[in-house]
């Protein structure tokens, strides 16, 4: 069965060309077949997905609607609830939890929208990580080069998109865990604005940074799981009142009213030729109109690290005092220093975050739309410990995250767009918008696939 995108999938069952059970027989038998190369999925969901694609079958044949994205498979970042099973979170320590009673939000919601969930994916333990990297169960591989990483935390979730095992797949994004593999595996990526999308059912990381989103090869595929994915939660404190405010079809042309800025600066010289040049080849499709900086970028980075391995520590100051040896040592260690933090440090980093959310408020008086690099460099290979940037060597694991936590930090929506540059891996670039702009990042991504910007295919 050849498809290429999860609206595609959805018209075809509605309208009878397929069916959903079809639709599941060969997602399942491509995981069979790729998931021992990729490793992208810790858990498949066979019989449940079955049953949920018969149901969809049904649900045709009786002459009713069964939602916009009927009969599409998807998975989720294995830190998503799942009725009736372990929720793993990349950590050996919670496999000794009870199985799941109910599933996460958001699973439900693109349930509820005819979409049918085939597994859990594969992810840095406890989300602290860019390299899709995992101790205890093994790297999750880039489709485009299986030696390198598919980047993290949502690295399963980058890599089964990428590899075209399903066309949408949900990540989590604290600093940067949806753009980066996003960025690595050549697709797109989402992550709305904080308070946007329900948490509930999900394993936290940093509460006050914790974003969720969809990951598709595919703009429209990518609005589509959005609008199914919105709407008032119980489950999360943080999400806002005004959760719900539909993308519905983009177009492929290009609002010439917008104003769009080039981030230079920070984002122009730390990185590597191939995230410049991606940078400039956006920019020259959107004909953006300035190139700017912004201020105190280094400081809202410092302090998001602060904050980061603050809250990540206090929760899980029981396990880091018992179960130490069962963490990744990479994780265990960021975590106790962050444990060791005084309240002092903390306080400061949130004057810094509000003082950085001023900052940029005002650049978004006078600008609709900000481009940044989504990663630094293409995909490391796996296990590489340091690159150079910028004429310094850095280590990997933090560094991949550069140009995406600084928006995370104040809780921006921002677009994964990726592009493969002549002879090279895939990389993205971030389309960043004002808090509750989705639909213009959106908007702007769809064009830039229209003129080319399409998500990479395997050679692998």
């Amino acid at each position: 069965m050849d498809w290429t995108s999860a609206a595609e999938i959805a018209e075809k069952v509605c309208t009878g060309s397929w069916t959903a059970t079809a639709v599941i027989d060969d997602a399942l038998a491509r995981i069979s077949a790729q998931n021992p190369r990729l490793n992208a999925f810790t858990l498949v969901t066979a019989e449940r997905a079955r049953q949920e694609a018969a149901h969809v079958d049904q649900l045709v044949a009786a002459g009713k609607n069964p939602g916009p994205l009927a009969g599409v498979p998807f998975a989720v970042k294995n830190l998503f609830d799942i009725q009736g099973e372990v929720t793993l979170a990349g950590s050996k320590i919670n496999r000794d939890l009870p199985p799941a009673t109910a599933d996460a939000t958001l699973i439900q919601r693109l349930a509820a929208a005819g979409a049918i969930l085939v597994g859990a994916l594969n992810m840095g333990e406890y989300a602290y990580d860019f390299t899709g990297e995992n101790l205890h169960y093994g790297p999750s591989r880039n489709p485009h080069d299986l030696q390198r990483m598919s980047g993290g935390s949502s690295g399963g979730s980058g890599s089964a998109v990428g590899g075209s095992l399903v066309p949408l797949a949900l990540g989590s994004d604290t600093n940067g865990s949806i753009r980066v593999p996003s960025s690595l595996c050549g697709i797109f990526g989402l992550k709305p604005t904080y308070g946007r999308l329900s948490r509930g059912g999900s394993f936290p990381f940093c509460p006050s940074l914790d974003h969720v989103g969809p990951m598709a090869r595919t703009v429209q595929d990518l609005a589509l799981a959005y609008d199914a994915l919105q709407g008032p939660d119980d489950r999360d404190a943080a999400l806002a009142e005004r959760a719900t405010e539909p993308v519905g079809v983009l177009s492929n042309d290009l609002d010439p009213h917008l104003r769009i800025a080039v981030l230079g600066g920070y984002f122009a010289q730390q990185g590597t030729d191939a995230s410049r040049e991606a940078l400039r080849r956006v920019a020259d499709a959107l004909a953006a109109q300035a190139t700017i900086e912004i201020p105190e970028v280094i400081a809202a980075r410092a302090a998001a690290y602060v904050i980061t391995n603050a809250e990540s520590s206090n929760l899980h100051l029981p396990n880091l005092r018992t179960r130490a040896a069962d963490y990744d040592p990479d994780v265990r260690d960021r975590m106790l220093a962050g444990a060791l933090l005084p309240a002092t440090a903390y306080l400061q980093a949130q004057r810094v975050r509000a003082r950085f959310q001023k900052i940029v408020a005002e650049i978004f008086s006078q600008y609709d739309i900000l481009l940044a690099p989504a990663t630094p460099m293409t995909a490391p290979a796996i296990g590489q410990k340091t690159m150079e940037l910028g004429g310094e060597e850095m280590l990997v694991r933090p560094h991949l995250g550069l140009y995406t936590q600084p928006f995370s930090f104040i809780g921006l929506p921002v677009v994964s767009v990726p592009l493969q540059l002549p002879d090279s891996l895939p990389i993205g670039v971030q389309i960043i918008a004002a808090p509750w702009q989705e639909a213009k990042a959106l908007q702007i991504a769809r064009v830039l696939e229209a003129r080319g910007f399409r998500s990479a295919i395997p050679q692998t």
